[in-house]
């Protein structure tokens, strides 16, 4: 299966990807609070996906499934916020999470 279509993978890239952009933030006060909510809603679909996996019925694995999408946007929000007020310079890294955010 190629990685385009796993989607566990891509989950775990993107997790990687949004502790590397945390990590880069500044240490200020907004850096650290962005920084800590961005980790937290973007490293949650991976483990949720986890979770899914082992979902109890059809009902529960939706439920999990829109958990995934509501932290996507929520990160997602997070990192047009960061791009906007320039708190980060790696513009390769937040393309591709803004990209992946939307797919």
């Amino acid at each position: 299966m190629s990685k385009e279509f796993n989607l566990e993978e891509r989950l775990i890239d993107y997790a990687v990807s949004i502790i590397h952009l945390s990590d880069s933030l500044p240490k200020s006060k907004a850096g650290g609070h962005l920084g800590g909510q961005l980790l937290r809603s973007g490293t949650s679909p991976a483990l949720n996906y986890g979770e899914a996996q082992s979902s109890e019925s059809r009902k529960d694995f939706i439920h999990k499934f829109r958990v995934i999408l509501k932290e996507l946007r929520e990160s997602l929000i997070c990192i047009k916020i960061i791009r906007k007020s320039k708190l980060a310079c790696d513009n390769q890294t937040l393309n591709f999470l803004f990209k992946e955010s939307n797919e």
